[in-house]
């Protein structure tokens, strides 16, 4: 059975996207090509344990294994030696990619305390999105109780376009839900009126 995402994208995103963004062709339309889950715990206490919680919990949370990233050079003032565990990655791809995005829009971001969207403007410049949880909790799978220390990871969806406008258009589409910009009040706006008179 196909991801409800997935679904979603081909009967009626691809073609809203075509239309709205006025291009001739269908395999212009861009596309969500994987997610990239990265967890780095340089600086906590206890590296090679952190780094096996980082893995377990990542694992949990994504139904796939995770890559153990380690430093390239030495650092003496974070007592970091070249070749070490610093973290770890997990890159998705297919039916996994599209369950893990469907579970982050809708369960796992509205948790997050205060929340008031996603930054609109934390694209690279080559229409790929980085998106950052300072919290692992958030997630469901994850069980409180169990949680030893907190983890953030950076979480970096891939796109098939070179533009930032189409893919901001296409995770809004797919439910990413970016913080509106923010208009003037009315009031802030009657009283520069009025200075301007």
């Amino acid at each position: 059975m196909q991801p409800e995402l997935l679904t979603l994208y081909t009967t009626q995103v691809r073609n809203q996207l075509k239309t709205k963004l006025n291009l001739s062709n269908v395999h212009q339309v861009p596309v969500l090509e994987k997610i990239v889950i990265n967890c780095s715990v340089g600086s906590q206490a206890e590296r090679k344990q952190a780094v096996e919680d980082a893995q377990a919990e990542l694992g949990l949370i994504t139904g796939q294994k995770c890559v153990v990233t380690y430093s390239k050079k030495a650092i003496a003032n974070f007592k970091l030696r070249e070749g070490e565990p610093v973290g770890v990655k997990v890159t998705l791809r297919g039916r996994r990619m599209y369950d893990f995005m469907m579970r982050l829009v809708k369960t796992a971001i509205p948790r997050i305390r205060d929340f008031r969207g996603v930054a609109p403007k934390a694209f690279d410049g080559r229409g790929n999105y980085t998106l950052g949880i300072a919290d692992q909790s958030i997630f469901p799978e994850v069980e409180l109780d169990k949680v030893k220390r907190t983890l953030g990871f950076d979480i970096t969806f891939v796109t098939s376009t070179n533009h930032d406008d189409h893919a901001r258009e296409l995770l809004a589409m797919l439910g990413m839900p970016f913080r509106q910009r923010t208009t003037p009040k009315a009031q802030d706006t009657a009283e520069a009126v009025e200075a301007a008179a």
